[in-house]
């Protein structure tokens, strides 16, 4: 069964589409990741313009993130004064990142940028991942207590004025460092059509020293008010959001994140991370596929719509 999509000016199956957004919404849910790192790359294989996959997918993310981070907060692990501070930051990078999307496109540059920002990002952070979660895993296997920095327990960059207590987080720091750090992820989401929860969380985690109970829950409630204000910039100005990708996205991200939130309590952490680390890595190489694969058309010519 096929659809017709308005904006991106194309059909495309109907199931297909429901069942990658359960996919990436159930991965949103057990990671507080907003799955966009997973959604955007994947329309853009179907052939969805880079434009229309990237301002299409940030309303998914919110939508999957409110029914993620209403969960964490009926069970009370969701920081809302952190929340808070994240999302000042996340909209004030959100914006800028809407400019510089547009800015981008309007350069003629904006399917390169996103190609090569991904595969950098993917590289790197797979990577990471990857060498994190095999350490975890061989110091588990040979019996050795895994070291772990304890929360409340925090470096000196945090100590610059204006310090706040997060009490549920059991963190005492400045707001600067945690304003321009959901800054930045808030740009990078706005520009690749990403939550950023795939950069926030380990963040939190070993560079805030959040406790581990808390995180996914205010990762998430960060992601759906940025994705949020994303959607709405994307709409207003440069009319790339397609609402009938954007539903069919919605609900099966909305159904994927419910089942998420339940398998995360049962999860172990090092060998998702492995999975997930070699997923990464995997887009990663198929975006430097696409970079350095001698297309089949070296020449061609195309009429660029208006929009």
């Amino acid at each position: 069964m096929q659809i017709y999509l308005p904006i991106a000016e194309m059909p495309i199956s109907v199931l297909l589409i429901l069942a990658m957004s359960v996919a990436v919404g159930f991965i949103s849910g057990m990671f507080g990741i907003g799955g966009g790192f997973l959604m955007t790359p994947l329309l853009i294989f179907l052939g969805i313009p880079p434009a229309v996959a990237v301002a299409t997918v940030t309303a998914q993310i919110a939508a999957s993130s409110m029914t993620g981070a209403l969960t964490y907060w009926r069970r009370r692990q969701l920081d809302l004064r952190l929340g808070s501070v994240l999302v000042a930051g996340g909209l004030i990078g959100t914006a800028l990142g809407v400019l510089a999307f547009n800015a981008i496109r309007r350069a003629g540059q904006l399917d390169a940028v996103i190609m090569l920002s991904y595969l950098g990002l993917f590289v790197v952070i797979g990577g990471m991942m990857l060498f994190e979660s095999l350490k975890a895993m061989l110091v588990a296997r040979a019996g050795k207590p895994v070291r772990l920095e304890r929360a409340g327990q925090h470096p000196a960059w945090l100590k610059l004025p204006w310090r706040v207590r997060f009490y549920r987080s059991r963190l005492y720091a400045s707001v600067w460092p945690i304003l321009g750090f959901a800054a930045l992820v808030g740009f990078i989401g706005a520009v690749l059509g990403i939550g950023g929860g795939f950069i926030m969380v380990p963040a939190l985690l070993y560079l805030f020293r959040v406790p581990t109970a808390v995180v996914v829950g205010t990762s998430l409630f960060q992601i759906l008010t940025t994705m949020t204000a994303a959607t709405l910039f994307h709409a207003a100005s440069n009319q790339s959001v397609d609402i009938v990708l954007a539903i069919l996205l919605i609900i099966g991200g909305v159904v994927g994140a419910q089942f998420g939130t339940r398998a995360a309590r049962n999860l172990k952490g090092e060998s998702f991370r492995l999975f997930l680390a070699l997923l990464l890595l995997a887009v990663g190489m198929r975006f430097a596929s696409e970079a350095v694969v001698k297309p089949d058309e070296v020449f061609s010519i195309t009429v660029q719509g208006s929009r």
